[in-house]
């Protein structure tokens, strides 16, 4: 990361320092040739720019280019343009030429440049019906910063003067695939324009172009720019054959202005004699070298007369070509790499691939390797064909293994009967023996799957079509599931002679289908023992926590329930709840909520709450009573259960209430329309601790104040935090008139419920006479 930072920032730095240099530069170009001042010269830039609707840059390298012919002269004459500067008007783009076709008079052409201005030009002449070119530009990028224009076709000298020499500015098309590895292809104008620094005069000229960064074998590169004056993207055709262009540029431009060749091998000669004589394609290779050593190219020293390259030279013709100009598609390839480990001796053998070709108007498949050996200084590189029949052969059986089956065929007419080796292996029949003839294969299954197959095997054999039976045979101690699939074929006086087939096991999947159906068998049983267990849960349940008609009055409060079963699954749930008034006229309210489903839940239920509600009335205080709860939980037999709890006595003559907890969510308080979480006690779940500690609060009701004890299902939502649901239950009670209890069940509760839903709902009369009537406990 620190080495990346630093890279970075070092980019940032030169492209800063080389735009700095070359504003400056066009700044004192001006200066001179105006006579203004830094600041005029520095304004007319700026001014000219937006007029241009150009970047500051651009507009200065512009600048440069107009005083820069006689330092172009100095360096040497720039040859007349090759064709004059194409009119403004768009046309339509020419239908592509197609790829092979121009690659191979491409390939044809590029033997006779010399120069990069010449490659260029026979680019041009080659692309601008294949893809609709109207201009080619080559860009190098030397040893030093920046990139230098190499060769131009389509752009007239003096814009390309201009752009000449560019520094490493970003954004610049170019060098931005140069340092990618990847073609750039710029199709959006409007779009590309606020990206890049794109080569236009005037504005709008070309709307779309394509940079694509040539491999030439040294740390230069090339980038090859195609321009275009219609807007239109390059279709996948345009872009493969583009690719083939700059891999075959890539040789070419290696060997324009390369040092003088070796000398030829001085075994050649003899070599080339045997290969005369040999079948196959085997060329001998001599490397060529840069300064430094590295291999940039390779000589086709002798070649054998089926060798061929893509401009269709064969034998003696590719004597003296280079490898990138007969087989561009080696660069940069696994090939080119195999080729260099085979001069430091190790030998180097390809993976295969099939080639297909067409002989005598027959289209043939062939599977090929290539193969390389050092030979004294240079390389002997031959293509070996492969048997693509042996190799579909084993295709065929790996298939008939992977799928358990077999081909069969019977020969009614000479009673000659093949099968493949799979169907021996499938019948569990020793090859020695022979196959059996088509009558006698129901000879092989069980007795009691014979009959249908013989019956299927005679009509078939009388009347042709075809059969799917499924029978059985005995391997050993194990029967194994079979499948026999075959159809006739007839003679034309509609007699059957011959029946072709396949044999399969269908052990592996008639196991899992019977699997299934034990599974399915248990699966039911066990749902039906779930539901009476659900029923029971239900009665016991009703039966211990009875449920209120209505509100009920409880020393003057009024007091709603509401408990609501969870509708999925099968089992039942532990939440509870108890209102009472108890002998000292006080008022207690209970709500709990047992982990766990099912009957044991209940049972756990039932127990807390009469528990519960007979140590409060003797004179437990509500902390005493929770330790208790919490030590039955614990030494109850075979007893893992937790539940949370919420305890709270109600003194009417005070109004005063006092609650404890163990683990339970805080009960809501509604005053005045304001809503608050009561601040909990200290207390721990109970069932979790052999030494809990539980601490009480108390508060004062207010006429009018609504008191909410429930259950997480009310408020927990799956994947959401239980504060959301606390707000969410804060906002439906947060009304000027307060509703029922069912109306703000159904503002709280959508859809299939969860978890089961326990709520008491207590509130304290506006009217300081409010009388007690209805039931006296719930």
């Amino acid at each position: 990361m620190v080495v990346a930072r630093q890279r970075a920032e070092l980019d940032r730095l030169r492209e800063q320092t080389a735009t700095a240099a070359v504003v400056e530069r066009a700044t004192g170009a001006l200066m001179a040739t105006s006579g203004c001042s830094p600041d005029a010269a520095r304004e007319a830039l700026v001014q000219r720019a937006r007029a241009g609707r150009r970047t500051l840059i651009e507009e200065c390298w512009l600048t440069l280019g107009a005083l820069m012919p006689a330092v172009s002269q100095a360096a040497g004459p720039v040859p007349e343009p090759l064709e004059p500067p194409a009119p403004a008007a768009p046309r339509t783009p020419p239908a592509p030429s197609g790829g092979p076709g121009t690659l191979g008079r491409l390939g044809a052409s590029l033997v006779h440049v010399r120069s990069p201005r010449e490659l260029a030009a026979a680019l041009l002449e080659h692309l601008a019906d294949a893809v609709g070119a109207d201009a080619v530009l080559l860009y190098r990028r030397p040893p030093g910063q920046g990139l230098e224009l190499i060769g131009h076709a389509g752009v007239d000298d003096g814009l390309a003067a201009q752009w000449h020499h560019v520094p490493p500015l970003s954004g610049f098309a170019p060098l931005e695939s140069l340092r990618s590895g990847e073609p750039l292809w710029l199709e959006h104008f409007a779009r590309d324009l606020r990206k890049y620094q794109l080569i236009d005069e005037p504005p709008g000229r070309w709307r779309s172009r394509a940079w694509l960064p040539v491999t030439t074998g040294d740390a230069s590169g090339v980038s090859l720019g195609v321009l275009r004056r219609h807007g239109a993207p390059f279709d996948p055709g345009d872009r493969e054959l583009l690719r083939a262009v700059a891999r075959l540029c890539a040789g070419r431009l290696t060997t324009l202005g390369a040092p003088a060749e070796p000398p030829a091998a001085r075994f050649s000669q003899e070599v080339q004699t045997v290969l005369d004589a040999l079948a196959g394609a085997t060329v001998l290779l001599t490397p060529l070298r840069t300064a430094t050593g590295e291999v940039e190219d390779y000589r086709i020293e002798a070649a054998t007369p089926d060798a061929v390259d893509i401009l269709g030279r064969t034998g003696r013709e590719l004597v003296g070509a280079h490898i990138l100009e007969s087989y561009p598609s080696v660069a940069g390839e696994a090939l080119w790499q195999g080729y260099l480990k085979a001069l430091d001796g190790e030998p180097y053998e390809g993976e295969p691939y099939v080639h297909e070709e067409t002989l005598a108007g027959t289209t043939v498949r062939a599977a090929y390797s290539v193969r390389a050996a050092r030979l004294g200084d240079g390389l002997l590189v031959t293509w070996l064909r492969h048997d693509l029949e042996g190799r579909e052969e084993q295709r065929l059986a790996d298939m008939q293994r992977l799928g358990n089956l077999g081909w069969a065929n019977w020969n009614l007419l000479t009673r000659q009967v093949t099968w493949s080796s799979q169907v021996y292996t499938i019948l569990g029949r020793d090859p020695g023996r022979g196959a059996v003839a088509l009558d006698l294969l129901p000879n092989l299954v069980l007795p009691e799957d014979a009959h249908a197959l013989a019956r299927a095997v005679a009509e078939l054999a009388r009347h042709g079509g075809s059969f799917d039976v499924p029978f059985r045979i005995r391997t050993g101690d194990t029967v194994r599931h079979l499948r026999a699939v075959a159809e006739g074929v007839t003679a034309p006086d509609g007699m059957v002679v011959e029946v072709h087939g396949f044999v399969q096991d269908l052990t592996a999947q008639r196991s899992a289908e019977l699997a299934l159906v034990d599974s399915e068998r248990a699966i039911l049983v066990q749902r039906g023992v779930l539901e009476a267990e659900r029923a029971l849960g239900i009665r016991l349940q009703h039966a211990l926590l009875p449920l209120p008609s209505g509100p009920v009055r409880l020393c003057g409060l009024r007091v709603e329930v509401a408990y609501l079963p969870a509708q999925a699954g099968v089992h039942v749930g532990g939440d509870w709840f108890s209102a009472i008034e108890l002998p000292d006229d006080s008022a207690l309210f209970v709500i709990g909520d047992v982990a766990g489903h099912g009957v044991d839940a209940v049972a756990t239920m039932a127990q807390l709450r009469f528990t519960a509600k007979g140590m409060v009335t003797t004179g437990s205080s509500l902390t005493g009573a929770l330790a208790r709860l919490n030590s039955l939980l614990l030494h109850t037999r075979d007893s893992q259960s937790t539940a949370t709890l919420i305890l709270a006595r109600y003194q009417p003559a005070e109004r005063r209430l006092t609650w404890a907890q163990a683990g339970h969510l805080p009960p809501l308080l509604v005053r005045g329309g304001e809503v608050r979480r009561l601040d909990r006690p200290e207390g721990i779940l109970l069932g979790a601790t052999a030494d809990p500690v539980y601490e009480s609060a108390e508060f004062r009701l207010e006429p009018g104040d609504r008191l909410l004890l429930f259950t997480d299902g009310l408020v927990e939502r799956l994947g959401e935090d239980v504060d959301l649901g606390l707000t969410r239950l804060a906002d439906a009670v947060r009304t000027p008139e307060p509703g029922s209890l069912d109306e703000l069940l159904d503002a709280m509760l959508e859809g299939e419920l969860r978890d089961d839903v326990c709520v008491l709902d207590i509130r304290v009369p506006a009217a300081d006479d409010a009388r007690r009537d209805g039931q006296p406990s719930a």
